[in-house]
C-alpha cells in the first residue's frame, strides 16, 4: 500500500477518497488550460525559422522578443494576484484566459520587431498570473502530504505541451504553408490561440472558487479538509510581509526557482533551433524530434512526484532533475553538430526540467502562512522569470556574435548546477511533509 494513504490520521480513507473526487473534478479542466498556457508561450519557438525568415529577424531580434513575456509576467505577477485575491480565482483567470487567447492570435499581424515586442510582452502580462494563481488554487485545495503528485499532474502540461505541440506547430507550419493569405506561422497563431478565449469562458463556468462551495463534496468531507488544512497553518514560519522579505530561506527559493527557469526556457525556446543545427531540415521531423524530450519529461515527473509524497521528501526529488537538465543542456552544448548526442542531452535536459518545476513548488508552501502565499508564490515566480528572459535572449545574442549557442549553453548549465545544489540548504524539517 502506498505509504500516503496511510498517515497517522483521523479517516484517512475518508481523506483519500475525497482528494480523489477534487482530483477528477479539478484536474482535467485545469491541465487543459495551463497546456494552452504553455504551448501559447513556447510556440513562437517553433515559428522561428519561418517567421525570422519572412520579417528579417535576427537571432538577438527574435531572443529579445522571446524574453520580453518573461519581463512583464515578473513586473505584473505579484499585482495579478492581488486581483486574483480580491476577484476570486473563476473570474480572474476566466479574464487572463480570454486575453491571453487574443493576444496570441493577434501574433499572426507582427510585421516588424516593434509589434513583435509589444505583442511578447503584452502577452507576458496576460499570462502573468495564470500558473501562480493555479497554485494558490490547488494549495487551497490539497494537503501537503498530496501535493507533489497533483502539481506533477498539473504541471504535466509543460512537456505534454511540447509532446503535442511540436508535432502539432510543426504540421501546421507545413499543411498550412502559404494557404490562403497566410503564412505558415501566422496560421499556427491563429489555430492555437482562438481556443483559450473559449477555454477561459469554460473557466468562468465550471471552476469553483473554493471547496467551501461545492455542493458535490459533503459537510464532513468539507470539515475534514478545513481540519487538515489548519494544523498545516500553525507550522508555517512566514506569517507577516516583513517576514516574506527578510527571510532567507524565501530568498534561497528564488534563487533555486531561477535554475528552474533556466532549465525549461532553455529547452522551450531553443530546442526546435537546436535539433535544426544539428542537420535536421524539415519543420515536420523537428517537431516530431522536439516531442521525444518532453515525453521522457512526462513519465519522470509523474514519477519523481508519486516518489516524492510516497517517502515525503522534497529536496533530493529537486536536487537531481535540477542536475540532470544541466548536465544535459551541457552536453547539448559541447557537441552542436552530432544529432544522436544533442537529441540525448536534450531528453536528459527534458527529464530533469520537467520534473523540477513541480517539485520546486511543494517548497514555498511549507514556509508561507496561507494569508501570504498568493503574494509570496507571485513574488518567487516574478523574480524566477528574470531567468526566462536572460535564457533566450542570452543564447540568441551568442549565436549572433559567436556563431554558436555552445558557450551560452555552458554557462547555463553551471548556473542551473548552482541552483540544484542550493536546494539541500533549505531545511528538510521545514520542506518535508510530515
Amino acid at each position: 500500500m502506498n505509504p500516503i494513504d496511510t498517515p497517522a490520521a483521523p479517516c484517512a480513507p475518508a481523506l483519500h477518497d475525497t482528494h480523489v473526487r477534487i482530483t477528477w473534478r479539478l484536474m482535467p479542466l485545469l491541465l487543459v488550460c495551463y497546456l494552452f498556457a504553455h504551448l501559447d508561450r513556447i510556440n513562437i519557438g517553433f515559428a522561428k525559422m519561418q517567421m525570422s525568415a519572412d520579417l528579417g529577424f535576427s537571432d538577438t531580434v527574435y531572443g529579445l522578443g522571446a524574453g520580453l513575456f518573461f519581463i512583464a509576467y515578473a513586473l505584473f505577477g505579484v499585482p495579478s494576484n492581488l486581483a486574483l485575491e480580491r476577484v476570486g480565482p473563476r473570474r480572474w483567470i476566466a479574464t487572463l484566459m480570454v486575453t491571453w487567447g487574443l493576444l496570441s492570435s493577434a501574433m499572426m499581424g507582427v510585421e516588424n520587431a516593434a509589434g513583435f515586442y509589444a505583442l511578447r510582452f503584452l502577452l507576458g502580462v496576460a499570462e502573468a498570473g495564470f500558473f501562480p494563481g493555479i497554485l494558490v488554487v490547488l494549495n487551497r485545495w490539497y494537503p501537503a502530504r498530496r501535493r507533489a503528485q497533483v502539481t506533477a499532474l498539473f504541471a504535466i502540461a509543460v512537456p505534454l505541451a511540447g509532446v503535442l505541440g511540436g508535432p502539432l506547430s510543426g504540421g501546421i507550419l507545413q499543411a498550412f504553408h502559404d494557404h490562403g493569405a497566410l503564412r505558415g506561422w501566422q496560421w499556427m497563431f491563429l489555430i492555437e490561440g482562438l481556443p483559450v478565449v473559449l477555454l477561459g469562458l469554460v473557466v468562468l463556468k465550471a471552476l469553483p472558487d473554493s471547496f467551501e462551495q461545492v455542493a458535490w463534496l459533503s459537510d464532513t468531507q468539507k470539515h475534514a479538509l478545513r481540519t487538515e488544512m489548519a494544523g498545516e497553518e500553525r507550522r508555517k514560519p512566514v506569517t507577516s510581509w516583513r517576514g516574506l522579505l527578510r527571510d532567507g530561506h524565501v530568498w534561497l527559493l528564488v534563487a533555486v526557482y531561477f535554475a528552474v527557469m533556466l532549465a525549461v526556457n532553455t529547452l522551450a525556446f531553443w530546442m526546435p533551433s537546436l535539433i535544426h543545427g544539428a542537420g535536421i531540415g524539415s519543420d515536420g521531423q523537428v517537431g516530431l524530434l522536439s516531442a521525444i524530450p518532453y515525453l521522457a519529461g512526462c513519465l519522470f515527473m509523474l514519477g519523481c512526484g508519486r516518489s516524492s509524497d510516497r517517502f515525503r521528501e522534497r529536496r533530493w526529488h529537486l536536487c537531481v532533475p535540477l542536475l540532470m537538465a544541466g548536465a544535459g543542456i551541457a552536453l547539448a552544448g559541447l557537441v552542436p553538430d552530432n544529432a544522436a548526442l544533442v537529441m540525448a542531452g536534450l531528453v536528459l535536459a527534458g527529464m530533469g526540467a520537467s520534473a523540477a518545476l513541480p517539485m520546486f513548488w511543494q517548497l514555498p508552501p511549507a514556509f508561507l502562512a496561507g494569508s501570504l502565499q498568493a503574494t509570496g508564490i507571485a513574488m518567487i515566480s516574478s523574480f524566477g522569470s528574470v531567468a526566462a528572459f536572460l535564457a533566450p535572449y542570452l543564447i540568441g545574442w551568442m549565436r549572433d556574435t559567436a556563431g554558436s549557442p555552445g558557450l551560452a549553453l555552458q554557462v547555463l548549465a553551471v548556473a542551473i548546477v548552482l541552483g540544484g545544489l542550493l536546494v539541500l540548504k533549505v531545511p528538510a524539517a521545514v520542506a518535508d511533509p510530515r
